[in-house]
């Protein structure tokens, strides 16, 4: 063996040999970890100061841990420090160093759940801060102590078994940690079960955790739930302990067959209805209510040959809900004897009890009642011709009354006839046309009439059956065909034109309609030495001129027939304009007016048209005449009635006249005579219309009552005011007014101003008092003082 490496060796044992701080031992030993060994020609490294360690949770702080020196200076001239975690880094004063004596000490208490080892590095520096050793790495450890309990990651742990499962089913696990030092006893976990609430029928495993069945004897119907209380211990289960709790339950297996609470059920039902609960048949199954261990499901065996009942399940309280499908009828069928039998929805295990009541007997007693009649053929449907005459028979509609044992009497009548077109014999049934149907009636549906009759017996309450009656109404060829146009036009050379083309119509229906065949009138046969008659297609033939004719309109017969059984014709009227044809086959523009005439218009039509427009021209004057005399009569009429007091009647003078004296101008008798205006009610025409009025529409105004007395002037004079401003037929009161000469001699007096003037001394103003508040200063201006 090497002698360097031996002396290493000693050295390493010896420096293992100091006191590393651990609690309960001397003071601490001195390290020199600078120190180098004497070596045989080469320089060893550095010392490694092995680590040093430290219990958790020690309470004498502060407590010495290691001194370390350095043997290049004497003592007290070398200074000593350590930086890392602990000291200069989070968490910072845990350990502390003395500088000059180099003793390293535990300041606070350590938890090495937090931190399990401080890595430190020491430094040996001169008094004048140079460095005299190397860096070293210092390690401290932290022992660990028992001092955190075993946790449970759950407080209940939760697991599923099928009941009567087998021993040594897995169940569910129980897990638990413990922050302590897992390499150490103070982590080793051991699961138990303190108390299961019953038989030992669970086990857990003390390493893993894991609840197992451990025996047989797992019954739901006994217990659904087991609350086992589990415990781990630390220190390989002789240290701290937890609990928790498991709860287990135990699903359901179809292990109980249901069984009827009775062996024999009694219901009754009414007959002659169908869909309605006549009874209840109830079990019992003692697996877990839901589910399909327990939903019970019914089958009838025997006693339904026709399949009149079925049974379904009541999904609240598992029932049988015994249901009548098919009317039951008492006079066929008065009890029925039902074999039934249940089981569940899942299939029932090998191991389960046999059923003692899986089968019932169910006796149904059928409820006579007083049935509705029915109708041997519902809906009937018949047929009749068109336009069949009243009292035509249509089908005897009858019915039958089911209660055989009861003697009761069938009525019937209607009770949907919308054209009123049937009668009913109240007896029998029988049902006859009592008028003409017509084809066009709103109620004849793609050919059908639907009718509805009731059949009645009469019991007390009576009961009704109701009866659709569809009458097919055929078609009869009762219309001979018609042209389509019955007018048109020809070139009046045969070699031009297409010649023209003919259709037919016809109102009946196929088969009665077309094919048409179209034939010129037998009766006239020169028709024939001129003109022929080409089928086309079944409903149009063509006209053509076989040589050349006078131009102008022709009337034609043509004889048209359908293909109906028997076949309607019809000989009918055509108008033909021949006349001159352009290249292109058309009417040249010259004869026009014979193609008008072919529009099916004679010379007699136009007459009349002429006739009856003159007639119109005729009233219209006539009624423009009427008009404008009756608003000259107007006119002259408005002013015929006026009195000598003339204060509210302004005239506007448009032209210059000769005044009183020029009686062209205007009717001075109106002025000279104003108590007749009065008579004049109703105006024989309409007044003109001011132009600024705001609808520009008169109103008529009511005749108005001239003043009897001075002190009637005022309010005369503001209603004047007033109808002057809502009347648009004349301009308002303050609209300024152009007089022109007005006259000498006059009955009414002068208006002007400057004549009123000549005479003021003779005047009396006295009486504008009595005209109100508009002439109050007219009165102080003229009025005696």
């Amino acid at each position: 063996m090497d002698a360097a490496f031996l002396l290493a060796l000693g050295l390493l044992a010896q420096s293992l040999c100091l006191s590393l701080g651990v609690p309960g031992l001397g003071r601490p030993r001195t390290l020199y970890p600078w120190r180098r060994a004497p070596t045989l020609g080469r320089v060893r490294r550095a010392w490694v100061i092995p680590p040093i360690s430290v219990s958790e949770n020690h309470k004498r702080l502060p407590f010495p841990l290691v001194q370390i020196k350095s043997d290049k200076q004497q003592p007290g001239s070398v200074i000593y420090s350590i930086q890392g975690p602990g000291v200069d880094e989070e968490p910072r004063g845990v350990f502390s160093i003395d500088k000059f004596t180099g003793k390293v000490s535990l300041n606070a208490v350590l938890d090495r759940e937090k931190t399990d080892r401080f890595r430190l590095r020491a430094f040996a520096l001169d008094l004048g801060g140079s460095t005299l050793e190397e860096p070293t790495d210092l390690e401290i450890v932290v022992v660990d102590q028992n001092d955190n309990r075993p946790v449970f990651r759950q407080e209940v742990f939760t697991g599923r078994v099928l009941e009567g499962a087998a021993p040594g089913t897995y169940v569910t696990r129980a897990e638990a940690t413990d922050a302590d030092d897992p390499e150490t006893d103070n982590a080793a976990l051991r699961f138990s079960i303190l108390e299961q609430g019953g038989p030992q029928l669970f086990s857990i495993d003390p390493y893993t955790g894991e609840i197992r069945t451990v025996q047989v004897g797992l019954d739901r119907e006994v217990v659904a739930v087991y609350n086992l209380t589990l415990q781990v211990a630390d220190m390989s289960g002789e240290g701290l302990t937890a609990t928790a709790s498991a709860l287990i339950t135990l699903e359901d297996v179809n292990d109980n067959a249901p069984e009827f609470t009775r062996d024999e059920f009694f219901v009754e039902a009414t007959e002659a209805v169908s869909a309605v609960d006549v009874g209840r048949l109830a079990v019992e199954d003692r697996d877990l209510p839901g589910s399909p261990n327990w939903v019970a499901r019914f089958t009838i065996l025997e006693g339904d040959p026709d399949r009149q009942f079925t049974i379904h399940t009541d999904p609240k309280t598992n029932e049988g809900v015994l249901s009548v499908v098919k009317p039951l009828d008492y006079e066929r069928r008065e009890r029925y004897d039902l074999r039934v039998a249940v089981q569940n929805e899942a299939p029932l295990q090998a191991t389960a009890p046999w059923a003692e009541r899986g089968q019932a007997r169910v006796s149904v007693q059928v409820r006579d009642v007083n049935e509705a009649p029915v109708f041997q053929e519902n809906p009937l449907r018949t047929s009749l011709a068109e336009g069949a005459a009243p009292g035509t028979p249509v089908a005897t509609f009858s019915a039958r009354d089911p209660d055989t044992q009861q003697l009761q009497r069938l009525s019937y009548s209607k009770d949907y006839d919308p054209e009123d077109w049937l009668q009913v014999d109240g007896a029998t049934g029988q049902v006859q046309t009592q008028r003409v149907l017509s084809p066009a009636s709103p109620f004849l549906k793609d050919g059908w009439y639907r009718a509805i009759i009731l059949a009645q017996d009469d019991a007390s309450p009576p009961s009704t059956a109701t009866g659709t009656l569809s009458i097919e109404i055929l078609e009869v060829n009762d219309h001979a065909p018609e042209l389509s146009p019955p007018w048109g036009s020809l070139c009046s050379a045969p070699d031009q034109g297409s010649g023209l083309l003919l259709g037919a119509m016809d109102e009946d229906l196929p088969p009665h309609g077309a094919p048409f065949h179209f034939q010129l009138s037998p009766r006239i046969p020169e028709l024939a030495q001129n003109w022929s008659l080409s089928q086309v297609n079944v409903s149009h033939a063509r006209l053509r001129l076989r040589h050349q004719v006078q131009e102008g309109l022709h009337r034609l017969s043509l004889l048209l027939r359908d293909s109906g059984q028997p076949p309607q014709q019809r000989e009918q009227p055509l108008n033909v304009t021949v006349c001159r044809c352009g290249p292109d086959g058309a009417c040249l523009p010259g004869s026009a007016a014979l193609r008008a005439g072919g529009a099916g218009l004679s010379l007699g039509a136009l007459v009349i048209m002429l006739a009856s427009v003159i007639l119109l021209l005729l009233l219209a004057l006539l009624v423009a005449l009427l008009t404008r005399f009756r608003q000259q009569s107007w006119d002259k009429g408005l002013l015929h009635g006026l009195q000598d007091d003339l204060r509210d009647n302004i005239l506007n003078y448009d032209e210059q006249g000769g005044g009183e004296e020029d009686q062209d101008a205007y009717d001075m008798d109106q002025l000279r005579h104003p108590a007749e205006l009065v008579a004049l009610s109703t105006p024989l025409g309409r007044p003109p219309l001011r132009r600024d009025a705001p609808f520009g529409r008169a109103h008529p105004q009511a005749a108005r009552t001239l003043p009897t007395s001075p002190s009637d002037i005022a309010d005369f004079i503001n209603e004047g005011l007033e109808a002057a401003d809502s009347d648009p037929s004349v301009p308002p009161y303050d609209t300024a007014l152009i007089f022109d000469y007005e006259g000498d001699g006059s009955e009414a007096g002068t208006l002007s101003s400057i004549l009123s003037s000549l005479g003021d001394g003779d005047q009396d103003y006295s009486c504008l008092w009595d005209w109100g508040p508009r002439f109050a200063r007219l009165a102080d201006l003229y009025g005696p003082p």
